[in-house]
């Protein structure tokens, strides 16, 4: 099975806010609907955490990592 992309992820979440928004779904469809987009939320922050660990260091000339650090 593909990967399903981030950007797909969060274009399917918006969509299922959208559905539970407008009040329209049964009590029944809304709960499955709500489960997916917690499932799809947790997929995202664990994604985006990830990403924010691989650009929070700075790999040095002799390949070592360090943590990246903002001087102000």
């Amino acid at each position: 099975m593909a990967k399903v992309k981030f950007e797909d992820k969060i274009t399917e979440l918006e969509s299922i806010i959208s559905e539970l928004e407008s009040g329209n779904a049964s009590l029944e469809d809304s709960i499955d609907k709500y489960t997916k987009a917690m499932k799809l939320a947790k997929e995202c922050d664990e994604e985006l955490k990830a990403v924010e660990d691989k650009i929070s260091k700075l790999v040095l000339d002799n390949g070592e990592t360090k943590d990246f650090e903002i001087n102000e």
